[in-house]
Formats: C-alpha cells, sequence, structure tokens
C-alpha cells in the first residue's frame, strides 16, 4: 500500500487521527506575531488550523488528499487562510520562504536517505529570523539538532523529542 492511499484510509477512518497539537507549539504560535506558515507533512491540518486561526497564513503540504480535503473544509467553514497542497514532502519544493516551518511527527515516515534533504528543504525555506519547528521521537531528533547546530541556528527550545529553532538573521 502506498503512502498516500495508507493516510487516506487513516484519516478516513479517524478525522482526528493525530490528536491536540504538542503544548511547546501551541504555545509558540500564541506568541508569535501573524505570518506565514509552512506546513509539511500536515496530515489533516492539526498545526496549519491552529495557525490559521492565529492569524497566520498557512500552506499545508502532505501526501494524503483526503487529509488535505479535510483541512480545506475546516479552514472554509471557519473562514481561515489556509491553503493545501498534495504533494510528497521528500519532492516538494517551496517557491517562497516562511516565518515559520513545521515538520511534526513527519520525518521518520521518509525513507531514510530522505529525511535530511527534506529538512534542509525546510530550513531553507524559512526566513530571516523565522523559526523551525520540529517533532520526532528521540532517536529521530538527534539527527535533527546536530543539522540545526552546524547550521548556526539558535535552539530557542529543546526537549528529547521537539526542538523550536531560529534561524539568524544575517
Amino acid at each position: 500500500m502506498t503512502d498516500d492511499v495508507k493516510y487516506d484510509k487513516h484519516y478516513r477512518d479517524d478525522p482526528a487521527a493525530c490528536g491536540a497539537p504538542f503544548a511547546e507549539f501551541e504555545a509558540y504560535c500564541g506568541e508569535a506575531e501573524a505570518g506565514s506558515v509552512l506546513d509539511l507533512g500536515c496530515g489533516q491540518g492539526r498545526d496549519a488550523l491552529m495557525f490559521a486561526r492565529a492569524g497566520h497564513r498557512v500552506v499545508g503540504v502532505d501526501v494524503s488528499s483526503v487529509g488535505i480535503r479535510q483541512m480545506r473544509a475546516v479552514a472554509k467553514a471557519e473562514g481561515l487562510d489556509v491553503e493545501g497542497v498534495v504533494a510528497d514532502i521528500s519532492t516538494y519544493e517551496p517557491d517562497q520562504r516562511f516565518d515559520v516551518v513545521i515538520l511534526d511527527r513527519v520525518l521518520h515516515m521518509l525513507a531514510a536517505e530522505n529525511r535530511i534533504p527534506t529538512l534542509a528543504t525546510a530550513m531553507g525555506a524559512v526566513a530571516r529570523g523565522g523559526h523551525l519547528l520540529v517533532a520526532e521521537g528521540p532517536k529521530g531528533m538527534a539527527p535533527v539538532r546536530e543539522v540545526v547546530e552546524k547550521r548556526g541556528w539558535v535552539l530557542v527550545k529543546a526537549k528529547s523529542n521537539r526542538l523550536i529553532a531560529r534561524r539568524p538573521d544575517a
């Protein structure tokens, strides 16, 4: 079964398949000035919708057309500024920079050889002074943290399985 079919079924079966946003991401969202957000691997839009409700302009990208359709339906019903893109995040190339880029528990779902390149693409999509929000399992977070630190980003918050990093202004 391909990933799009697997997640389509998963999202059809459970309209809230991913649960509530992480507390760290909620706190960040509540404090951040409204801006632009890219949610890579957004699924049904748990984080994307949260940021849109806080006044951000959001682009959510996911391989599942069902998840994107569900996110768009909620956004439309609530009058939120959310664009949904059906695409594989390991090959997706953003056409602009964003104030916030989110990778919430998606890197470990990619083939091992695609994880760091996808992280690099996500980091490249963050505007200067913007933030990268990553949630992964503790084993998956170690290489993420290593890449972020090597590139000179500021760790705003770092736990074993969640990270918020700021891209340097220069």
